[in-house]
């Protein structure tokens, strides 16, 4: 099922808004110990899907080139104002506006970043949900402490979470039509090794063991295509 990863997505969202709304306290330790196992998680993830990989250069180059795009497109800072621009909008202090900017707040954490795109387009290519369940643990206990601070407009962000990974995924799932079979499989071992190191990264970031703008390593991902397709049309 290609929407499985999102489906549980969204519905561990659910359930972590829902025990935020009973559950106000959480001491500090335990937050910190929780993130903490997940990033271990999310590291042998990474180190799982990076070790598949077919073409060590064409990794190396797509990284390097997706880098070179990311920064010079900005991609993290345009995002990181983006969130700020749109959380401006929400300064009053009355009810509809709290559930606003709550809504607002976790759709940009759920939805913007690499864990998304990366986890959406394995479930629609490979049918493996493995990174958008890692995420789900994430998103429900992000989604289980911002509602104990924002209130229940949180919960509203698993719209644009469903919509969002489950377009990415359905498309993905039509990409093995309009790719030759040869080409297809390299690209799909390629690009499963690329977004294993981004998402290697995110785990190290969570440890605070690195400070990887991820989100400028986005474009990696295409570069991984455009390399692909030069190497089966010139050195195959």
């Amino acid at each position: 099922m290609v929407l499985l990863g999102t489906i549980v997505n969204g519905i561990c969202i659910i359930i972590g808004c829902v025990l935020g709304m009973f559950l106000t306290k959480i001491k500090d330790k335990y937050k910190e110990t929780i993130v903490q196992g997940i990033g271990l998680t999310i590291i042998l993830i990474g180190l799982q899907m990076a070790l598949q990989v077919n073409s060590i250069i064409i990794v190396l180059l797509s990284i390097l080139a997706g880098a070179l795009v990311g920064e010079l497109l900005k991609l993290e800072d345009f995002l990181n104002k983006f969130g700020y621009w749109v959380a401006s909008k929400f300064t009053n202090k009355t009810e509809d506006v709290n559930i606003a900017q709550a809504f607002v707040t976790a759709s940009l954490l759920f939805v913007v970043g690499a864990m998304s795109i990366l986890g959406s387009l394995d479930s629609g290519l490979r049918g493996d949900h493995e990174i958008l369940f890692t995420k789900s643990v994430l998103d429900g206990f992000t989604s289980f402490i911002l509602t104990t601070t924002l209130g229940i407009g949180v919960i509203l962000s698993v719209v644009p979470v469903v919509l969002y990974q489950g377009t990415i995924a359905l498309l993905a799932t039509q990409i093995e039509r309009v790719i030759p079979e040869p080409i297809f499989d390299n690209l799909l071992t390629d690009i499963t090794a690329v977004g294993g190191l981004l998402i290697l990264a995110i785990g190290l970031n969570l440890l605070k063991i690195t400070e990887i703008r991820v989100t400028n390593l986005l474009p990696s991902i295409i570069m991984v295509a455009i390399f692909v397709y030069i190497n089966h049309l010139f050195f195959t």
